[in-house]
């Protein structure tokens, strides 16, 4: 779905409360420092589908935590969780966990008429698991760096097929009240998700007048992602409100390039931005 080219940004929330904990806080309190939970709901402006040329703008809900051990962090559609924790004070961290996301890919909002005529696409509700490797105090003592991938199937009859997303991650505290972060990411995509969202069947060519098109497994994406958040009481420690900004750019690559829904109709180019506000308790 679109949400997907937010994926390398939206992660970059995944490490915030490590960011402001570890190794140890500055006086005072931190809520970051126990059980804690970040609620977000924002606007995001993206293509209308993977490979579109149309914009339109959706809500979006974020959540990230940690409670009783566990790390709660956001996914595209989904959440991933984190059931292995770390010492507070740890120079490398270990993730692992489930993942579940819902795709909404072609499914609603298609703007351009041609890919509409194709017909809609059924909703894919993909579950696996996430791993990954963070280093922290990278550059300062409260930065870090993160590898993580992210291997789903879909368990719906949409695509059935399965994806791996590699994402890498650095995140700084610019102050108490700012972070940043920048991410870079890839996507693969097997035989039977490229072919249910990049193929061009008999039918859809009939109904639609594009051209016939037979998508294979790949590469399907890579997306560069910022990420920005300001505590609006001025120091991210004690919770409260802040206000978060999100920008990607993502380029369809192979058969995602090629398929005549991007390459005739869309556009491999592809942006995505969004704003929202997030609550931490």
């Amino acid at each position: 779905m679109r949400f997907a080219l937010a994926a390398a940004a939206l992660s970059a929330f995944v490490p915030v409360s490590g960011a402001f904990a570890q190794p140890a806080p500055p006086s005072g309190s931190n809520v970051f420092a126990g059980d804690h939970i970040t609620v977000g709901a924002g606007l995001i402006y993206g293509p209308s589908y993977d490979g579109s040329d149309d914009y339109v703008a959706s809500p979006v809900p974020a959540l990230q935590g940690n409670l009783a051990g566990i790390a709660i962090s956001p996914r595209p559609g989904g959440v991933a969780l984190d059931v292995v924790p770390d010492a507070r004070d740890a120079k490398i961290g270990l993730t692992l966990g489930p993942v579940a996301t819902l795709s909404s890919n072609r499914a609603s909002q298609i703007e351009d008429p041609v890919v509409r005529a194709a017909g809609k696409l059924d909703k894919a509700v993909e579950v696996g698991a996430n791993a990954g490797l963070s280093v922290n105090r990278v550059l300062h003592r409260f930065d870090s760096l993160s590898l993580s991938a992210d291997v789903k199937w879909d368990v719906a009859g949409a695509h059935s097929g399965r994806t791996i997303s590699p994402t890498i991650t650095y995140t700084s505290p610019l102050s108490r009240a700012a972070l940043v972060s920048l991410s870079a990411s890839l996507r693969h995509v097997d035989g039977d998700f490229a072919r249910y969202y990049y193929s061009v069947s008999a039918a859809q060519a009939a109904a639609s007048g594009l051209p016939r098109f037979d998508a294979k497994s790949g590469w399907e994406s890579w997306s560069l992602g910022g990420f920005a958040a300001y505590d609006l009481s001025g120091n991210a420690l004690d919770g409260g409100f802040s206000v978060i900004a999100i920008a990607t750019y993502s380029r369809m690559t192979n058969d995602a390039a090629r398929t005549p829904y991007t390459a005739l109709r869309g556009d491999a180019d592809q942006w995505t931005g969004a704003l929202g506000i997030a609550y931490t308790f």
